[in-house]
């Protein structure tokens, strides 16, 4: 009899370390989300994905904002308006899924919310597959935007030589590889945050067979 009081002693023990180390864990997870989403947003509104990489006055380009030199000023900044703006298919291809991959980012931050009303098993499983569809996104905008180097907007930086995957006379500035690592990273957390929901399952389902132990 004391040995199997002795082992849903250390049944009940070891769920509850199991708990407070995903709580831990999920804390960490909110934390790095934030900062990949903020990652994200920067990576999407900045000119800096391809440039001159000595030369900033030369012109920069992004999905969302180009900067290039006039006869007046030595930087112009412009902003599409609309997606349906953007030239090229394969830059509005890379702009939608840039900006589904940060709306999703954004979203799941916001549905942490829910942690109060819903389970967290539930809310974490919801926020993981979202991280990873936002991850997906990203990356398929990463893919597409060295398709549109052949454009004229792009030609207009880059000098004639420019064409898909030849960036002429630019470079790839940090925005670029910035939004790869990202994409990478937030397949990780969504990956963890669906751990984190296993994780939260199995344990209460521990804590409430070892108290449905004591009491028989």
């Amino acid at each position: 009899m004391g040995t199997k009081i002795e082992y849903v002693d250390t049944t009940h023990l070891y769920a509850t370390k199991y708990i407070r180390n995903s709580k831990a864990i999920a804390v960490l997870w909110a934390i790095f989300t934030i900062c990949y989403a903020i990652i994200g947003i920067v990576a999407f509104v900045t000119p800096e994905w391809i440039g001159d990489p000595d030369n900033e006055s030369a012109g920069r380009l992004g999905l969302w904002q180009v900067c290039q030199r006039d006869e007046i000023f030595d930087n112009c900044k412009r902003r599409w308006e609309t997606i349906l703006t953007v030239p090229t298919f394969s830059f509005q291809l890379a702009t939608f899924f840039m900006v589904a991959a940060v709306a999703l980012a954004l979203l799941t931050i916001c549905f942490l919310i829910f942690l109060i009303f819903m389970k967290s098993t539930r809310v974490f499983h919801i926020c993981g597959w979202m991280q990873i569809i936002s991850a997906l996104c990203m990356i398929v905008a990463c893919a597409a935007f060295p398709f549109g180097w052949n454009s004229d907007d792009f030609r207009k930086i880059c000098g004639p030589d420019a064409n898909r995957f030849e960036l002429g006379l630019c470079g790839i500035r940090w925005a670029y590889p910035l939004a790869i690592i990202g994409c990478r990273r937030w397949c990780g957390l969504g990956d963890t945050c669906i751990h984190i929901g296993h994780t939260s399952c199995a344990s209460t389902t521990r804590s409430a067979l070892s108290e449905f132990t004591v009491q028989r």
